[in-house]
């Protein structure tokens, strides 16, 4: 399969040529005719890029745009721009919003099928992004770090850990497993986006259950408070009720005897610059693991700071 797309256009006979151009091409695509819906399929399940008529009733392709760009998990989405008012105002507006490409109507549709393709050439080349939450990954947190170092500047890094992960994962299933990583990837990015500094410090997916935050020393203390308290007020959300009442997860082991673990919590170990220098990436990494390992001996969602001098 080529990918996945989401096509949005209120002209029904134009949405189903274009569908079908696609789906010849090895595409797997969903539609909708208005704003208000392609939203909807778009949250519901995530596509790899959306072709976006400009015009349409209630809700046009601008305001999907901007609400595309302003949700933390569905930023990262390519999204291509239709529209028969092709005017200059009009691409550059639709542009700085955050689309990636703007095709004037008429167009030829095997061009637009290149488009596409492009696009997303494009978007897999330039984003070094975790499958699952489209988070960055390792060569670009790795990039991020020794970037902050090089300034030399106050630079505070976060490493985030799920305790009880594998119980949860072994116990639910993969689906829900995965789920738990999006929901953990949300409240580090709802955490960040509250302390008013979302387009200055970094979050990035290292893999598996592990999360990076780059901050400066002034937020990492507030941050790390509150990505705790956030995960603690997501959590028991993810859990069947009877696990929830019972406060921890019943599970068999490998013998078939009953076992309990507790609810997942999150551990947070912090490094920073402000009371030593750091030297480069591979000693913020072994720090962090250190640090995250101290949070994990505290009860419950914690964090660990590094205070030695």
């Amino acid at each position: 399969m080529a990918g996945r797309l989401v096509v949005v256009d209120d002209t029904e006979d134009l949405l189903f040529l274009i569908e079908e151009a696609l789906v010849r091409d090895g595409y797997e695509v969903r539609t909708a005719g208005d704003g208000a819906k392609a939203l909807e399929l778009i949250r519901q399940d995530p596509p790899d890029a959306v072709i976006l008529d400009l015009w349409m009733p209630e809700m046009d392709g601008f305001e999907v745009v901007r609400q595309l760009k302003d949700d933390p998990l569905l930023q990262h989405l390519p999204v291509l721009i239709m529209s028969a008012a092709g005017t200059q105002d009009n691409k550059i507006h639709g542009l700085d919003l955050g689309a990636d490409d703007f095709v004037t109507k008429p167009f030829d549709m095997p061009e637009l099928v290149a488009r596409v393709r492009m696009v997303l050439r494009r978007t897999k080349i330039s984003l070094d992004a975790n499958p699952l939450t489209h988070l960055p990954g390792n060569t670009t947190i790795q990039s991020r770090v020794e970037k902050g170092l090089r300034r030399g500047g106050p630079l505070a890094v976060l490493y985030c850990d799920l305790n009880d992960f594998k119980a949860y994962n072994d116990a639910y299933g993969y689906a829900a497993g995965d789920h738990a990583l999006k929901e953990t990837a949300r409240v580090i990015l709802e955490a960040v986006k509250a302390a008013g500094a979302a387009h200055e410090d970094f979050v990035g997916h290292v893999g598996g259950d592990d999360f990076i935050v780059v901050t400066v020393p002034g937020r990492m203390e507030a941050l790390a408070v509150d990505v705790c308290a956030r995960f603690d007020a997501a959590a028991p959300s993810l859990y069947k009720d009877e696990d929830r009442t019972r406060g921890r997860l019943l599970s068999k082991d490998r013998k078939g005897n009953a076992v309990e673990f507790p609810l997942m919590t999150i551990a947070v170990g912090v490094c920073h610059n402000s009371l030593k220098p750091l030297s480069g990436y591979s000693e913020v990494s072994a720090l962090g693991s250190e640090l995250k390992k101290a949070a994990k001996t505290k009860p419950g969602s914690a964090y660990f700071i590094d205070r030695r001098t």
